[in-house]
C-alpha cells in the first residue's frame, strides 16, 4: 500500500464508516518518517509491534467512528503495518538490518566530566569526598 488516505479506505472496508474517521492513524505512522526519508525505509521508525503500542498510547485503546462504532485502535494499527509490510515485525528485526558503522559506537564516556564521583580522579575523589560531608 502506498499513501495514508489509502490505508484509511482499507479501513472503511473492514470497519465502516468514512476515511476520515482513520486517516490521523494512518498518518500518524507515515508522515513523520516520510520527512526523514522518502523510501521504504521510513517504515523502520514505526512500523513494528513496539510502533503500534505507540499509536495506541498517541490516541488511546479505541476511536469512535463518526458511525458510533467502536474500534481498537491496535487492530487499525496492525492492519496498517501487515499491509505495508505483509507481517508485522519486532523494532529488534529493524535494527537486525542496520549495518554498524564506525561512527555509531564513538560515545564518549562523559561520566568523567561530569560526574564528580568518578573513580580514578584523585581531584574529583577529593571533591566528591567534601560533598558527602567529609573533610578533603
Amino acid at each position: 500500500m502506498g499513501h495514508c488516505y489509502h490505508h484509511a479506505l482499507s479501513s472503511v472496508r473492514k470497519w465502516g464508516s468514512v476515511p476520515e474517521d482513520y486517516l490521523a492513524l494512518h498518518q500518524w505512522f507515515d508522515q513523520p518518517s516520510k520527512e526523514i526519508t522518502a523510501d521504504f525505509r521510513h517504515r523502520a521508525l514505526r512500523h513494528h509491534a513496539q510502533g503500534i503500542f505507540e499509536l495506541e498510547r498517541a490516541f488511546g485503546p479505541t476511536i469512535t467512528l463518526s458511525t458510533g462504532r467502536v474500534v481498537p485502535v491496535r487492530l487499525i494499527g496492525e492492519m496498517h503495518v501487515r499491509e505495508d509490510l505483509g507481517f508485522i515485525p519486532s523494532f529488534a528485526d529493524w535494527v537486525r538490518c542496520i549495518r554498524p558503522e564506525p561512527w555509531m559506537g564513538r560515545a564518549q564516556p562523559i561520566h568523567r566530566d561530569v560526574d564528580p564521583f568518578a573513580a580514578g580522579d584523585p581531584e574529583r575523589s577529593t571533591m566528591a569526598t567534601v560533598i558527602a560531608g567529609g573533610q578533603p
